[in-house]
């Protein structure tokens, strides 16, 4: 049974990188991040459908590698920069650890989406994709 101010999201594909380790991810697309395949679930496929080559999204994932009680940090990671609640960064550590993904999609085969620059992780949960608007 879930506490009342809890809520389960679902896992509706996996992002499948070059990028093995968290160390390895620039901290944002634009900053030399890679091209990566999304893996849907099959389930989500009637989903994608209006999404064409070109189009620019916003991918929701869930930073499953973060630490979810850390409340303060020090921006990029650089302590010559003061601490600061995560709330006012993009720090990938957090209470809830939603990963927000500014992409282009290059390619749709099947299940399958490749999108780019893409920062996060292989095997990173998807939870959503949002249209840019």
């Amino acid at each position: 049974m879930r506490a009342k101010n809890e809520f389960a999201l679902r896992v509706i594909g996996y992002v499948r990188s070059e990028i093995r380790r968290r160390e390895d991810s620039p901290r944002q697309g634009k900053e030399g991040a890679p091209d990566a395949w999304l893996e849907l679930d099959d389930t989500y496929l009637p989903a994608l459908d209006g999404i064409v080559a070109g189009d620019e999204l916003i991918l929701l994932t869930w930073f499953h590698l973060s630490d979810r009680e850390v409340q303060q940090v020090h921006p990029r990671g650089d302590v010559n920069n003061p601490m600061m609640g995560v709330f006012g960064t993009r720090s990938p550590d957090r209470p809830n650890p939603i990963g927000l993904h500014p992409v282009r999609v290059l390619e749709l085969s099947g299940n399958r989406m490749k999108v780019g620059p893409l920062e996060a992780v292989d095997g990173t949960p998807v939870v959503d994709i949002k249209p840019v608007i």
